[in-house]
């Protein structure tokens, strides 16, 4: 064989060599790709959804006019916003139902719901960082003595709920003062507890901060006394795997949210006190000084809004006081905006494009206002009736308006009557009641403290534009010289009308 042919047959099977390299090469790159398997991360942003088990309830998440809202939806919110998906929130009552649902099956990407950390949860589920603590703490009422240490509440009628873990904290005292006892009871809420220590109906509750935060100013008879745990941990509950690109991605997001300043303005802007229904006398000042300093810029378009719309003029002055203080530029925590407060719903629906346009919105809110009358059922025959139901419905939405009614009809009052329905919006705050209800939990007493307030100022612009017109026909029979007409005007103080001349506050 000559030196060519050797190298021929050399050759041979080194390029074959290569050959099948390559294969292999090919196909294990193919078997890499076909073997991949995205991050949860990544499967969120690519399915454009985060899904989240919660429950509707006060601190969490509840229906409002401007759609959805609560403390933790905001935060969950936020963070959906941050990924680029939806929000898609389904309801769960139990919190250990919600747990085994995440730690068993992988139809939700996360739990929130006020959980609390503990080792027990920790076993089955992986925790955030927390965004939130609480303490469990014994609540009293203030015409009844005030248990300054532990040992004072032996012998007082404490109340817990039955299935609260606050029961594991009553026992572990009971260790070490064996006569302390509780009433638990069943199914009960702990703002139903608070209730019973403000009627009276109890001495003692144990409550979470939170939810008395929540609610102390509407049970003003029930204090604080002292605390029974150590600060407890409020977080977002996970899948504990090993893919923590999602659990990763809330970690870096509750971190920015508490350094920026965003956690703090949530929780003042769902921790703020409530409205109270009274105008009082800094109020009714208040309201007389910016009759004069800001009213007058609004008043031709808020007359004319009325006209086109067959409204009392007077009426939508004294719902766009209530809702803005007459200006423009307000913006409330829950994002609406504008004189008249519209939803971007309500905006949209009465074809209003800039919320903070004072003309538009005068008669976008009239508009609004004038489509919620129409809605009100035709059986709502008073016109007041349908008038302050319209105004309940403006500030809390049609929806639980008639949750509210069908609750005052069930309990055999007149759903057609705003003084039977007013008593029963506060009741849509009880999950005993809104967990029955189409359209759940609703801050309910704020709707009756806008009804009556709107009333109040609605009352005192009538009493300024009689006043006015008073002024008018005495000014055309006057005879007097304009240095005696100033120097008499010159003794009237503006501020003292709405004060001294016995106009009914309701």
């Amino acid at each position: 064989m000559d030196k060519g042919q050797d190298t021929r047959m050399i050759l041979r099977p080194l390029s074959l060599i290569k050959v099948i390299t390559g294969l292999t090469i090919v196909l294990c790159t193919f078997l890499l790709v076909r073997s991949y398997q995205p991050t949860l991360l990544e499967q969120v942003k690519a399915q454009g959804e985060l899904h989240v088990v919660s429950r509707n309830g006060p601190t969490t998440y509840y229906e409002t006019p401007n759609g959805y809202s609560g403390f933790e939806y905001e935060l969950l919110k936020g963070f959906a916003d941050e990924l680029g998906v939806d929000l898609v929130i389904r309801d769960e009552r139990r919190i250990d139902d919600m747990l085994y649902q995440l730690s068993t099956r992988a139809t939700h990407h996360l739990a929130a719901a006020g959980i609390v950390v503990t080792p027990k949860r920790s076993d089955r589920v992986l925790f955030s960082q927390p965004f939130m603590d609480i303490h469990q703490q014994v609540i009293y009422n203030t015409r009844k003595p005030a248990p300054k240490k532990l040992e004072d509440l032996v012998g007082r009628d404490l109340v817990v709920s039955n299935k609260s873990a606050h029961l594991d904290r009553l026992e572990e005292l009971k260790e070490t003062w064996p006569e302390l006892s509780w009433r638990e009871v069943v199914g009960a809420e702990m703002f139903d507890l608070l209730e019973m220590v403000h009627k009276g109906e109890a001495d003692l509750a144990i409550i979470d901060s939170n939810i008395f935060e929540l609610h102390r100013y509407v049970y003003p008879r029930a204090k604080v006394a002292l605390n029974i745990s150590e600060p407890q941990h409020l977080a977002w509950a996970f899948q504990n795997t090993l893919d923590r690109s999602l659990y990763d991605a809330a970690e870096q997001y509750l971190q920015r949210v508490q350094q920026d300043g965003t956690l703090q303005r949530i929780t003042e802007n769902f921790y703020r006190p409530p409205p109270i229904e009274e105008v009082t006398t800094a109020d009714a000042l208040m309201f007389t000084y910016r009759l004069t300093e800001r009213f007058p810029q609004w008043e031709n378009h808020l007359k004319e809004a009325a006209d086109d719309f067959e409204l009392d003029w007077k009426l939508l002055a004294a719902i766009s006081y209530q809702e803005s203080h007459w200006d423009p530029k307000a913006v409330s925590p829950t994002g609406v905006r504008g004189l008249m407060m519209l939803t971007r719903a309500a905006a949209s629906e009465v074809g209003v494009n800039d919320r903070v346009d004072p003309k538009q919105s005068i008669f976008g809110g009239a508009q609004y206002l004038k489509n919620l009358l129409a809605r009100i059922p035709a059986r709502v025959t008073n016109e007041e009736d349908r008038l302050y139901m319209a105004l309940a419905a403006y500030n809390v939405g049609l929806g639980h308006l008639e949750d509210a009614r069908v609750l005052t009809e069930k309990n055999g009052d007149d759903p057609n009557k705003w003084d039977d329905v007013r008593k029963y919006l506060p009741l849509l705050s009880k999950r005993q009641y809104y967990t029955k209800t189409r359209h759940g939990y609703a801050r309910g007493w704020e709707p009756v403290a806008y009804v009556k307030k709107v009333r109040n100022y609605h009352k005192i612009m009538a009493w300024h534009a009689e006043q006015e017109e008073r002024r008018l026909a005495v000014a055309q029979h006057d005879n007097r010289s304009p240095e005696e007409k100033a120097r008499d005007a010159s003794g009237n103080v503006l501020s003292r009308n709405a004060l001294d001349t016995g106009f009914p506050i309701l």
